[in-house]
């Protein structure tokens, strides 16, 4: 990425070359130019000043069509644009009211280069849906967005908020605070879980979200969780359909592909799952050590070589009728399919604790990667005692966070290289320890430990709850199907990831077993060549169905 140390010190890579090969001429295609100003006092925020100039630099560096000027907070232009952080950052000042308060950094830094592009070519690439809904807001609209740079889930809501603002400049504003940056504003909203968007001083979304549901959530000025089009969606036909776009569901449809299936990937949330939320993968084959977010870009990038992917899409339907295609209903158009797999992994399981629910993204969180930098410095519990709880720990502890550990067992599940790691951090860890309650008004102030072998009761001072104590399995659309289910509440299927509905398929995490990356792209891998045979012979026709639903 533009901008990253690593590639700073490849200078002569050939990627790098073709990247910023690649970026320097679709810049240069813009059609106009894009004026940035930066406003900020040497004395503030110095380090997230320097990066913000630095990626401009490098972005001058490769056109022409970005221009730049710097101001102190001083300048009478810092009180004409309203410049009230240092650093802020006017996009196109004259034309736009966008502002970026820290530096697009890490994550972020992609988000940034699509904005300049938006203002340099004056269009969005907004669906007809979005626009539609869009052109429905007559009054103005003042967008915060809440990113963190190691956010997976941020540059989309990015996007989204200042498309709405290139499309609609004279009713949509949008500022994008970096909470690294500017805790205190973050804090002043109750912004504690990124990205976090308020529009109009009102609270509208927590987490991402399609360009559609965005846009329905900025007009109503209430978080949405369904968007219904106003006319039917394009109609795709296919061999497969993969419900969800994991580690399982990537691998199944590279491996379909190549077998010869025309296969799509349909994923309502991040592309990746958990993976993109892990700060570190060490037991991945051919990585020493890699974050999970790039891993997820590698597995991606590949897919999309084979496949189609539909991120941001969620399936709301299946129907299956005899000697006809299966329907697959989502929420922006309709699949016809041969075949279906879900790989729809699983969520993370919560506490169930009094509080827990009340300050979820007040405090609560469920991913360290996208909520850890706005805990640094101060003082958080992470409950579990696996390896995500344990690794998760171990990202807070480097960034500054003070970690307490609970465990309600009296010792920790997790790997022996992990453990090793945990116990020199000097990380503390209190075992047979439960969550009995999370108190505060509007953010986490304390929790209510008790010890389940004596029953002590002790009250901790802290800011923020981290919990990592396993996945529920997405199966409501399994359920919806009939499929059979284990007594765990997994999908039950045969040892070629058959259900007990003919032609719907299952592979990785929603199985149960280890939830592995690599064994859910292995199981990802093997669902794919059986369905591809199985498409080929199908098993639920002639004398073959009766033994295999006995084997189900």
């Amino acid at each position: 990425m533009l901008g990253s140390k690593k590639n700073q010190e490849r200078p002569n890579s050939a990627d790098d070359d073709q990247g910023k090969a690649l970026l320097k001429s679709v810049l240069n295609g813009m059609g106009r130019k894009v004026e940035l100003l930066l406003f900020a006092d040497p004395a503030v925020n110095a380090a997230h000043a320097s990066a913000a100039r630095g990626l401009i630099r490098q972005l001058r560096e490769l056109t022409a069509k970005v221009g730049f000027k710097e101001f102190s907070l001083n300048h009478e232009l810092a009180l004409k644009h309203r410049a009230l952080h240092s650093p802020t950052l006017l996009l196109d000042p004259e034309g736009h009211d966008i502002r970026w308060l820290g530096a697009p950094a890490g994550e972020e830094a992609s988000a940034f280069v699509q904005a300049l592009l938006m203002l340099g070519h004056e269009r969005t690439g907004l669906g007809g849906q979005a626009l539609k809904v869009l052109g429905e807001i007559k009054e103005p609209r003042k967008v915060k967005v809440f990113v963190s740079p190691t956010c997976p889930y941020c540059p989309q809501q990015i996007v989204n908020a200042i498309s709405a603002a290139v499309a609609s400049p004279r009713l949509v504003a949008v500022e994008v605070v970096d909470v690294t940056a500017l805790p205190e504003l973050a804090e002043r909203y109750g912004a504690f879980s990124t990205p976090t968007v308020y529009a109009n001083e009102r609270l509208i979304a927590q987490g991402a979200q399609p360009e559609e549901l965005f846009m329905l959530s900025l007009k109503e000025l209430s978080q949405q969780n369904v968007f219904i089009p106003d006319n039917d969606a394009p109609q795709i036909e296919t061999d497969l359909v993969i419900v969800g776009g994991g580690p399982a569901g990537l691998t199944a449809g590279i491996y379909a592909a190549r077998s010869g299936l025309k296969a799509v990937v349909v994923e309502k949330g991040a592309l990746g799952g958990q993976v993109s939320t892990t700060p570190s993968v060490e037991n991945y084959p051919g990585f020493t050590e890699v974050g999970g977010k790039a891993l997820v870009d590698i597995m991606v990038s590949h897919a999309l070589q084979y496949a189609n992917i539909f991120p941001g899409e969620e399936v709301m339907d299946i129907a299956i009728t005899p000697d006809r295609p299966m329907v697959i209903a989502t929420n922006r158009r309709r699949f016809l399919a041969r075949a279906v797999l879900l790989a729809t992994g699983a969520s993370h399981r919560r506490l169930g604790a009094p509080g827990e629910e009340r300050l979820a993204g007040r405090g609560v969180s469920y991913c360290s990667t996208c909520d850890g930098p706005l805990f640094k410095g101060k003082r958080v519990l992470m409950v579990g005692g696996g390896d995500s709880a344990v690794t998760e720990a171990l990202h807070l502890h480097q960034i500054g966070v003070e970690v307490v550990l609970a465990h309600r067992r009296g010792e920790l599940r997790a790997q022996k290289r992990l453990l090793d790691t945990l116990l020199a951090s000097g990380v503390a860890v209190l075992y047979n320890t439960e969550v009995k309650e999370i108190r505060g008004v509007n953010r986490v102030e304390e929790v209510e430990l008790q010890n389940n072998l004596s029953g002590d009761i002790q009250i901790m001072q802290v800011e923020g709850v981290f919990v990592a104590i396993g996945y529920d399995p997405a199966v409501e659309l399994a359920r919806k199907l009939g499929l059979a289910m284990t007594e765990g509440g997994y999908i039950r299927k045969d040892s070629r990831h058959r259900t007990s509905v003919a032609g719907v398929y299952s592979a990785g995490d929603v199985e149960g077993g280890y939830k592995q990356i690599v064994v859910a792209a292995g199981q990802g891998a093997e669902a794919a060549l059986t369905i591809f045979e199985d498409l080929m012979n199908p098993y639920w026709t002639g004398a073959r169905a009766k033994g295999e639903r006995e084997q189900s």
